[in-house]
């Protein structure tokens, strides 16, 4: 009785030093678990990358390097001649929009919804107030990045870090993971099989096809001298990420504000570029995706916005991903056939 009192003991304060060091561990790894989050998932993307580079070297730590490499330029190189013309025509972005008349604008559009100029006045006002509110924001953001500049490059310094490790030892990383679980073998397979195909459908068919989208778009506002053109390019390839909302939310109002000023060349251009921005997604999606497991777009809609509240932009990714794990072990733990209506597979 006593031995297995002693036995009880142990066990209890071995899961009570775990946790202790569990949470702590948490709290001191909380600042930059956002940066090893992206490490790893850029990892997963360049993975294909990596696997030829070590066909041809035969060394890990040589294709790890050479594709650290080619992302720290492919971040940094942007970031040093883009930022500086982002924060300038974001600052004139939010100069124009604040000057805009929205119910003049709007009467040219619907001239029949805006008779009443007691209406005309609170959707003026209502309009303003939003415009006002984005703009904060976009100040807001600007002032965060510039003064928290050391910061970010440390952030940076975390996720090329987490990248070069997770990429050169990405089988060892597994079988650790695969250690660590809970499940039977079986379950254990199918959920790694699952889990990489939702990976893979979240990162190129949602995340990697909406920047290509949003890209498109931007090219036909630089082509045809749309003001501002880089800020609204990074606002449709955010956009484009978004499921359901897409690009046209940004370059419909475009060409219509440029037919609107008389500059029918832009806006037509515009709007040939934006429809094939969003009808690329039918010729991309089926080279990425169209053989993988995905989550229901709704899902991942709903995710998203969950995930950019909690985690910020990169919850854009971490959200959907973080609930399709969840379903899909909810239906491995019901022994249910994944697919389903949420969790779908390859439509026949």
């Amino acid at each position: 009785m006593a031995h297995q009192n002693g036995v009880y003991f142990e066990k209890i304060m071995t899961a009570i030093i775990i946790i202790f060091l569990v949470v702590i561990s948490f709290f001191l790894l909380k600042p930059i678990l956002l940066a090893i989050i992206a490490g790893l998932l850029l990892a997963f993307i360049f993975t294909p990358l990596y696997k030829w580079f070590y066909k041809k070297t035969k060394s890990k730590n040589l294709s790890a390097s050479i594709v650290m490499v080619l992302l720290a330029l492919i971040i940094i190189i942007p970031l040093w001649f883009l930022t500086p013309i982002l924060i300038t025509q974001s600052l004139k972005f939010i100069q124009a929009t604040l000057q805009i008349d929205f119910v003049n604008l709007l009467k040219e559009v619907f001239p029949g919804l805006f008779r009443s100029e007691q209406i005309s006045a609170q959707i003026s006002s209502a309009l303003t107030s939003f415009a006002t509110k984005i703009a904060d924001s976009i100040t807001g953001s600007l002032s965060y990045i510039l003064l928290n500049f050391p910061t970010i490059s440390l952030q940076l310094l975390v996720v090329l870090f987490t990248f070069f490790f997770v990429l050169r030892d990405q089988e060892d990383v597994a079988d650790y993971v695969k250690s660590l679980l809970p499940f039977p073998k079986e379950i254990e397979n199918k959920l790694f099989t699952y889990s990489t195909d939702i990976t893979k459908s979240v990162l190129f068919g949602q995340v990697i096809i909406g920047i290509v989208q949003g890209l498109i778009a931007g090219l036909g506002f630089i082509i045809f001298g749309v003001p501002n053109s880089i800020f609204l390019t990074l606002l449709a390839m955010f956009m484009g990420i978004l499921p359901i909302l897409g690009t046209p939310i940004v370059w419909i109002p475009v060409a219509i504000y440029m037919l609107i000023a008389g500059n029918n060349v832009a806006g037509w251009g515009v709007i040939i570029f934006g429809i094939i921005s969003s009808t690329i997604d039918n010729i991309l999606r089926p080279i990425f995706v169209s053989k993988m497991t995905k989550v229901h777009s709704g899902i991942i809609l709903i995710s998203m916005v969950g995930g950019l509240f909690l985690f910020g932009v990169l919850g854009l990714i971490i959200g959907p991903l973080i609930v399709a794990y969840l379903l899909i072990i909810l239906e491995l733990y019901r022994k249910k056939p994944v697919p389903g209506l949420i969790i779908q597979g390859e439509k026949k």
